[in-house]
């Protein structure tokens, strides 16, 4: 068994990948000031970006909830895997070879751990499927695809293979290829039988579900013989790495476009996806065999790189609501409105900008295409309705409104869902909709849209939480502590350490070794201080720089690799609590939005600090002479280093200006 992986090994897969385009795979990020990026969290629910990404110190952290860490850390959280199959896989992305220290043995990076073995079974099944789409036996296959008015070059894009009938083609290919038994059954390529294993899917056409990255992690098969008793669609099922509610079919070829355009399309079936692609609507994905939920939310909000903007949902010039557009293709059947009404109750940020495309014969983007081709498509998403809109016309159309009873059975219906809208602003202008609907005065259906709403509160604060008993206040949330804002002094503390992190180049003779732990007054600024010190301080960045100039040569590389080394040294000295906020520190963006004046910007902050210091330490030393007599032996030497700090003082700030 492979040993621990060699740490200069470690170190060359953290500098031959670019931390931007591993966070970037799950979360659009934004440019928040020079060398900073940021955008939603993959770790927690949050409605405005608090997660942070500095490229040229290759860390990130979350200001929301707190995570934090270097390129590995990521992929280990992300992936939720150790760290020697993080560190695997992505030494294979970037092509480093790594070796183990059980004897300096080397070991090829083709042998990693559980979760790449499962990866790399589903790529070698991904070809054999695609492979068996050619034979005689996948006819009925080619047919099936070509009725529906795919070509062989639009199912290669989209991986589109053939199981064939045969209870374990696919297993006796793999077991060649050197993958167990046991492998293939816990990634859901094979079941147990009771004569041994069998192949999960039989004579179906089946298409490669991938993970946000491009890796398969899973299929999704469907039946070619409607005469078989067995489900018409068949998915893999939930597995180290694939995880139905954490995943979309086509989310790998929609991702950029997703990001690009601020819009998804989310339909409803492989066919749909592959149509509507090739109609150019190319931010089309569809869920795999599940509702779309919270954890779909999730994605698609990191991807749009969406925020809780009060503005959200507001149309723009291009037709485009502000903060992103999400549409549903939803049938127009009783399913079709259930599945609205659950998007309606999800995430009122989210449903805010997320609209409804219904074709009014009820055809799904796959069968519009076949019937009226690609720009049927594309007519069929811009005739998008809003999501609220849609859910209270959804509702009225369950009664007769030519009737007074009719009406206000409608109203009665109506003004709870309109209630439900959280945005105040729209929740206005939907009860003047709701009342020309209805044909009412808007007074009226404003105060059913106002007892509806003290009704549904009156509910939440009754309510005992999941599990608990009911008890006074339940259901109201706790109160949140209360700050005020930051001290100067700590502000200029921070910002200090802050700029010292991530540009120690700048900061060289800018008067640091000046300063002690002493001269900080916030207990962790002084932690951070210490670990510096402890790690070498500016003196150790500088023997890092001439190490990485030798290797690298002059200029902005080695520049990049020492403050990298001068990081990590920082937050290994600084342990896992001070480590923390070294990371929060290094990762903050700098008040400064221009590159040619950055180095000002951070020698001005250094120089601020080393004054207020020099001002407090003579301050004491001030207040020390005055304890004494001028008999005292001890007078002359307290008056010499008070005439030193002051003319240190004077001295630095007339150099600093």
């Amino acid at each position: 068994m492979a040993g621990r992986i060699r740490e200069e090994d470690v170190r060359a897969v953290k500098d031959a990948v670019r931390i931007e385009e591993i966070v970037g795979e799950h979360v659009t990020l934004r440019t928040a000031g020079v060398g900073s990026l940021k955008g939603l969290c993959p770790f927690h629910d949050e409605r405005t970006p608090s997660f942070h990404v500095r490229p040229a110190v290759g860390m990130w952290h979350c200001f929301g909830c707190g995570q934090g860490g270097d390129v590995i850390a990521f992929v280990r959280e992300i992936n939720h895997m150790g760290f020697s199959e993080a560190v695997e896989m992505l030494a294979q992305k970037a092509g480093v070879t790594l070796h183990y220290e059980d004897g300096g043995r080397p070991v090829r990076t083709e042998e990693p751990g559980r979760r790449q073995r499962l990866l790399d079974a589903h790529r070698a099944a991904e070809e054999f499927y695609q492979g068996q789409l050619n034979s005689p036996e996948a006819h009925v296959g080619r047919t099936f695809l070509a009725q529906r008015g795919f070509n062989e070059a639009m199912c290669r894009h989209f991986g589109v293979g053939y199981a064939p009938k045969s209870w374990d083609s696919l297993t006796r290919h793999l077991r060649s290829r050197g993958f167990t038994d046991q492998e293939l059954v816990t990634g859901g390529l094979a079941s147990q039988g009771n004569r041994g294993i069998y192949d999960r899917f039989r004579g179906r056409l089946v298409w490669p579900i991938r993970d946000v990255s491009g890796a398969t992690v899973g299929f999704g098969a469907r039946r070619l013989d409607d005469s078989e008793d067995s489900p018409k669609y068949l998915n893999t099922p939930e597995t180290p790495i694939y995880k139905k509610s954490q995943v979309l079919y086509g989310l790998d070829l929609a991702r950029k476009e997703i990001s690009r355009g601020r819009r998804v399309v989310i339909v409803e079936g492989y066919t749909d996806v592959m149509a509507a692609h090739v109609a150019d609507v190319r931010c089309a994905v569809a869920t795999c065999g599940t509702a779309f939920g919270p954890d779909h939310v999730r994605i698609v909000r990191r991807l749009l790189g969406d925020s809780a903007d009060p503005a959200a949902g507001v149309v723009l010039t291009d037709g485009r609501a502000h903060g992103g557009e999400v549409i549903f293709t939803f049938d127009g059947d009783a399913a079709g409105q259930k599945a609205a009404l659950r998007a309606f109750s999800e995430d009122q940020n989210f449903a805010a900008q997320t609209f409804v495309a219904v074709e009014s014969s009820g055809m799904d983007p796959c069968e519009l295409r076949m019937a009226r081709g690609n720009e049927a498509v594309k007519e069929l998403v811009s005739s998008r309705i809003p999501l609220f809109e849609f859910v209270i016309r959804s509702v009225l159309a369950r009664v007769d409104l030519r009737t007074a009873e009719g009406r206000v059975s409608a109203l009665r219906s109506g003004a709870p869902v309109v209630a439900g809208i959280k945005d105040r602003a729209l929740r206005s202008e939907y009860s003047r909709s709701l009342a020309g609907w209805l044909g009412m005065d808007v007074t009226e259906v404003n105060r059913a849209v106002r007892q509806a709403s003290a009704t549904s509160r009156h509910r939440q604060d009754s309510a005992p939480e999941p599990g608990r008993p009911a008890m006074a206040g339940a259901g109201r949330p706790a109160p949140r502590e209360r700050r005020g804002p930051e001290d100067p002094v700590s502000r200029v503390e921070r910002q200090a350490l802050e700029a010292l992190l991530q540009r120690p180049m700048d900061l060289i003779g800018s008067g640091f070794e000046e300063l002690d732990g002493s001269s900080f007054t916030v207990p962790t600024h002084r932690a951070v201080h210490d670990a510096i010190r402890a790690a070498g301080g500016l003196a150790l960045f500088q023997d890092l720089l001439g190490q990485e100039e030798t290797r690298e040569g002059v200029g902005e590389r080695a520049v990049l690799m020492a403050t990298r080394r001068f990081v990590e040294s920082v937050r290994d000295f600084a342990g896992p609590v001070v480590g923390d906020a070294v990371s929060q520190m290094v990762v903050a963006p700098l008040d400064q939005d221009r590159e040619e004046q950055m180095r000002d910007y951070c020698r001005g902050l250094m120089a601020a600090m080393v004054r207020m210091d020099l001002t407090r330490r003579t301050g004491e030393a001030r207040a020390a002479l005055q304890r004494l007599s001028e008999e005292d032996p001890a007078h002359a030497q307290a008056f010499a280093e008070l005439m030193r700090l002051e003319q240190r003082r004077q001295r630095f700030t007339i150099h600093d200006q």
